[in-house]
């Protein structure tokens, strides 16, 4: 039996989680704030909210040691306390979490053992570092040959780092027939459900610069919310989308070209995920600063006389087979 937290921030927790959970080959419980999602075939722990009310007190990270510990917030005492019950009944093998510090703690203080998903970004800071030292494994979602996407790990850290590739859930495609290099009929944008994205002048700066284009918006302000954004991805000619780890795994996975854009994200992972796509083979291009049509139209033109088959390196399908193999060697430590 294995436990997974899943955090409730955005989309892409949830999807890697249903993907990874598969992928294991052992019973799953999932731990979330979130819902049960439709299909989940193990067990599902709903968690109290703990970030309710907006205003938590004091102190949230007990004197910059953790992450976000409220003083005296029902809500946390009530997670908390459920995932100590479930633990104490399940008594599982091992809790991975995606991602929290104070779960990794709270479970291993219970002599349970913990693995934990990393995220882009600098993660330096003295609650990463102490994730990190009590985890038996620490996994990122992206390929090893990304350079310098992650900064924090030292010595011990990286000796039980795993890099096992970008993990979509969809499968990897062949790339559909397109335009010649350098065309754009169809261009979707891609919004995630974070928060955030481009605005509606930039929105505008891009529907100037490829006037003849389909320009589909997907999340949003301005788009349509949908559940399956495959289609879409695969019949533009470029994808524009914020530098979000799952957003970028599910456009490789559709080898379409793209232009991203980095939002800002606490620990800068964004920033530095876009930072190693373009220093990278991969066929991205940083959407221009300022945003302005005829800038748009350059970063659109360069994107789109890319190979979205450069894709296959940062996405190749494998990841979920990767990380199971990680764990399964956890679990027999």
């Amino acid at each position: 039996m294995i436990g997974y937290y899943v955090h409730h921030q955005g989309s892409g927790h949830l999807h890697r989680a249903q993907v990874l959970a598969g992928a294991l080959g052992v019973p799953v419980t999932g731990l979330s704030s979130l819902p049960r999602p439709q299909g989940w075939a193990g067990e599902w722990v709903v968690l109290a909210r703990d970030d309710t009310p907006a205003d938590t007190g004091r102190d949230v990270s007990a004197h910059r040691r953790l992450h976000w510990v409220p003083r005296h917030h029902p809500g946390l005492a009530s997670r908390m306390a459920a995932v100590s019950a479930w633990i104490q009944a399940a008594e599982p093998d091992l809790v991975i979490a995606d991602v929290s510090v104070e779960i990794l703690l709270l479970a291993r203080l219970h002599g349970t053992p913990v693995a934990t998903v990393v995220l882009p970004g600098c993660r330096a800071d003295a609650a990463h570092q102490l994730g990190f030292d009590v985890a038996e494994a620490v996994i990122g979602m992206w390929p090893a040959s990304a350079r310098g996407i992650l900064s924090g790990l030292d010595e011990a850290h990286a000796r039980k780092f795993h890099a096992v590739g970008a993990l979509s859930r969809f499968r990897p495609a062949e790339p559909t027939t397109r335009c010649g290099p350098g065309e754009i009929r169809r261009i979707t944008v891609l919004h995630g459900s974070g928060g955030g994205g481009l605005s509606r002048s930039t929105l505008s700066s891009l529907r100037q610069a490829v006037p003849d284009a389909e320009v589909t918006v997907l999340g949003g302000p301005e788009g349509v919310w949908v559940d399956d954004p495959w289609p879409f991805l695969q019949r533009a000619d470029v994808v524009v989308t914020h530098a979000g780890q799952n957003a970028i795994a599910e456009v490789a996975a559709s080898r379409t070209p793209a232009v991203a854009v980095a939002l800002p994200r606490p620990f800068d992972e964004q920033r530095y995920l876009l930072g190693a796509l373009c220093r990278g083979p991969w066929p991205v291009v940083a959407a221009p600063e300022g945003g302005d049509a005829r800038a748009w139209a350059g970063a659109l033109r360069r994107a789109a006389s890319l190979d979205g088959r450069a894709w296959q390196t940062w996405n190749d399908g494998r990841a979920g087979a990767r990380f199971a193999e990680v764990i399964a060697h956890v679990r027999r430590a």
